[in-house]
């Protein structure tokens, strides 16, 4: 059950929940910037949670259906269309042979999530058909969708009725401003207290610059670092460390200006300091931030993220159950 792509949208891209394992290799574990609808998604359509799908960001893409098929859009407010009629997103619907899926204007949020009955079954790397463009791996070529790509869709596992949908008061996204939980690192000694006080009462605002690899921030104060000798194999600039691993949702500051938090395609190590650790509960809302979104970051210990953890875990197991 082919699926034409008649025209891509904006950086639409095959995800599915990533290439764990190859980090220490230098390959990031990818997948859906928001893990959170893409589950939600799959599970709307009766999918594996881990079955793939199509991520876009901003703008949709238009696919033409040459079977029958139940498919399901979340994430972002992107309303669906077929065939000009707009539909419900965070619900089931169904995709009649020879209609194309389109989409309305965006109206809140960054990336929005297609899941297709059946998941889309291009061939997998490493263990994913998440496309990671750096590495030419997965996706369609390793590359993003592109008009003309025909992409091939394996068979659903179950069947389900159109029409079931995920309850608003399920649904995950960013407060406004959105505020994103922090775990000061081991590199925190290197700022005053007073510029870390800064950098959790300002309000920051995501710059232009966000994608895959990490999102900027700008519109803070520049961080004041604690004078130092510079340790062998470091620059010279303050921020610099000697090289050491990256994990996800850390925070750099090049220069002590814009904080950068690494994301889902960023690379494993390198030589800038780090803030602190985005926890991973809030790691989907941070795909969801358009550029110019106002930001809080709000200083947590290790007992509010593991707690964090469990609630969003028990959130998305309240969604399996309401769809069960």
């Amino acid at each position: 059950m082919p699926i034409n792509v008649k025209t891509a949208g904006f950086a639409t891209t095959i995800q599915d929940l990533g290439r764990p394992g190859y980090y220490h290799l230098g390959i990031p574990m990818g997948g859906a910037m928001d893990r959170f609808a893409m589950r939600c998604a799959n599970l709307l359509v009766g999918n594996d949670e881990g079955a793939a799908g199509l991520e876009c960001v901003f703008m949709g893409p238009e696919l033409e259906f040459t079977e029958d098929a139940i498919v399901a859009v979340t994430g972002a407010d992107l309303p669906p269309k077929i065939d000009g009629e707009v539909l419900e997103s965070w619900t089931a619907v169904k995709v009649k042979a020879g209609q194309t899926l389109a989409f309305d204007y965006l109206r809140s949020g960054a990336r929005g999530y297609i899941a297709i009955s059946g998941g889309i079954d291009t061939p997998p790397a490493l263990g994913s058909r998440s496309t990671y463009p750096i590495g030419a791996l997965g996706g369609v070529e390793g590359r993003a969708v592109q008009p003309g790509d025909v992409l091939p869709i394996g068979k659903a596992k179950q069947r389900v009725n159109k029409g079931r949908s995920v309850p608003s008061e399920l649904r995950r996204m960013p407060s406004s401003p959105a505020e994103l939980r922090v775990l000061p690192g081991l590199y925190w000694h290197r700022i005053t207290d007073a510029a870390g006080a800064k950098f959790f009462d300002e309000t920051w605002k995501v710059a232009s610059e966000a994608d895959r690899m990490g999102y900027r921030f700008q519109g803070g104060s520049p961080l004041e670092f604690v004078d130092r000798e510079p340790p062998f194999g470091a620059g010279s600039d303050p921020s610099n460390i000697t090289d050491a691993c990256y994990p996800y949702g850390s925070i750099q500051v090049p220069s002590g200006t814009e904080p950068i938090i690494l994301h889902r395609d960023a690379v494993s190590g390198g030589g800038y300091f780090m803030l602190g650790t985005v926890i991973s509960a809030d790691m989907d809302l941070i795909g969801q931030l358009q550029p110019h979104t106002e930001t809080r970051f709000v200083k947590v210990n290790m007992h509010t993220a593991l707690s964090a953890r469990r609630d969003r875990a028990a959130l998305l197991e309240r969604v399996r159950e309401a769809l069960a």
